[in-house]
């Protein structure tokens, strides 16, 4: 029996690629670039802040990222008060969690998003204190897919990496995952496809959320 389950967010837990697009464009539009569709944000996605606006420039042709330091500042002051923009759970998530807390298993949330705005995600989704442990970008900590994160939730649950699955969506997930030594699940309603996720070595991918529990034993 796994003892924990460490959860993405973006992609995994909330629906919240138009929070991301909304804030991306407007952090941009003063500049000329954009809007960009939500199919290109997918891909703009997954490895914090900073790379997705470098990835946005880079699709409007600011190939150099000349503009990378104006249009990141603008961008982390336009999240910082627009991160829960039409942003939900997907459909099955609130039921695996109940499930697993019923279960005894402890649940975590590791993401590359701002560390404030993960969690005041979190809270705004699930309420204060549901999940047992939860880690955001902070300075000092390598985004994933350095697994430097898993081992400092590790460390707070007190548990190893065979205790635990770790579930993601996309390539970045699966690497973060596999490289803390952990059982890797990938999330197909995410942002990614099933390629992807087998092609960086998911142990399983799983349509719906609480197919997860089939994995817990």
């Amino acid at each position: 029996m796994k003892k924990a389950v460490i959860f993405d967010l973006d992609g995994t837990l909330s629906d919240s690629i138009h929070s991301i697009k909304y804030c991306t464009d407007k952090a941009l539009e003063p500049l000329g670039y954009g809007p960009f569709s939500v199919e290109q944000y997918y891909y703009f996605v997954g490895d914090g802040a900073a790379n997705l606006i470098k990835r946005a420039l880079t699709a409007g042709g600011d190939t150099e990222l000349t503009h990378f330091k104006e249009a990141y500042d603008r961008y982390l002051e336009i999240f910082a008060e627009n991160c829960m923009y039409q942003v939900k759970p997907y459909e099955g998530i609130i039921p695996l969690l109940n499930a697993l807390k019923e279960k005894g298993i402890a649940i975590a949330v590791l993401s590359n998003k701002p560390h404030q705005e993960t969690i005041r995600v979190i809270e705004s989704l699930f309420g204060k204190n549901y999940f047992d442990v939860i880690m955001g970008q902070q300075e000092n900590v390598p985004i994933k897919p350095s697994p430097q994160g898993v081992f400092l939730i590790l460390e707070k649950l007190g548990l190893g990496a065979e205790d635990i699955l770790y579930l993601g969506d996309t390539a970045t997930d699966m690497k973060t995952g596999k490289g803390a030594g952990a059982f890797t699940v990938g999330a197909l309603w995410g942002f990614r496809d099933k390629k992807e996720l087998l092609e960086n070595h998911a142990d399983a991918v799983i349509e719906k959320p609480l197919q997860l529990l089939d994995y817990i034993a």
